[in-house]
């Protein structure tokens, strides 16, 4: 079970995290969950989707690898895309709710078992005097954009199933020789579907910015090839 703690600058001044990337520290994943305010950046390098959760509810995800414990955006020289999404960025961190004067309050925890978290080495959290250094200020921004699109996305999903917008699908992938995989277990948006929409629907959709993020959505889709051609040149290696 993960030791988290809420991060303070009296137990925890002397720590580091360790910021670059490896499958140590839990970076071998296939797909990680994303949200309507990253889109933008992150359909750009990968391609998103819709998967079930252990809730057996839909969530929006950045696919990274073509089976478990894959991630062909990590190799032995770090992470392999410009953009890295919220929840890869925000490392060993996360929002915790704790009391004060009677009040819950929101605050930043780190799992101290998390084995980017030392003394010796990476970007240290606090400065000698106490203070936030920018690398702590900026998990901050993280984690809080990460809190407050929780609700956005799940809305934004619950008007895409209201419309049965979301489909499943299985693509078979040609490896060049090395046998053909099959992606599965993950949904995407039905084009034809939306095409049949009509004017009032397209226009609520588009007041609450659904519009650009279907469409991003989409175009993120032209990822794929790419993500099937780091695929091949592994598999080749």
């Amino acid at each position: 079970m993960a030791n988290h703690a809420l991060l303070n600058n009296v137990q925890h001044k002397d720590l580091k995290v360790i910021t670059t990337h490896s499958a140590d520290y839990g970076d071998n994943m296939m797909c990680v969950p994303v949200y309507p305010v990253e889109l933008r950046h992150a359909q750009a390098h990968y391609p998103l989707m819709f998967a079930k959760d252990a809730n057996n509810q839909f969530q929006l995800v950045a696919l990274l690898g073509l089976e478990q414990n894959e991630n062909l955006f990590l190799d032995d020289d770090g992470w392999k895309a410009n953009y890295k999404p919220l929840l890869i960025e925000k490392g060993p961190f996360l929002i915790g709710r704790n009391e004060r004067d009677g009040e819950q309050t929101l605050s930043i925890h780190i799992n101290l078992d998390d084995p980017r978290v030392n003394e010796s080495e990476g970007q240290p959290i606090f400065l000698p005097h106490g203070g936030n250094t920018d690398y702590i200020d900026n998990i901050a921004n993280v984690l809080s954009t990460i809190h407050q699109s929780q609700d956005e996305v799940a809305e934004f999903i619950a008007t895409l199933n209201e419309l049965s917008l979301i489909e499943s699908f299985v693509v078979d992938i040609d490896l060049d020789g090395s046998g053909t995989h099959r992606l599965s277990g993950f949904s995407t948006l039905n084009e034809e579907k939306l095409k049949t929409l009509d004017a009032d629907t397209l226009g609520r959709l588009h007041s609450k910015g659904y519009v650009a993020l279907i469409y991003m959505i989409i175009a993120s889709m032209s990822q794929l090839r790419n993500l099937v051609e780091r695929k091949k040149a592994r598999v080749a290696k």
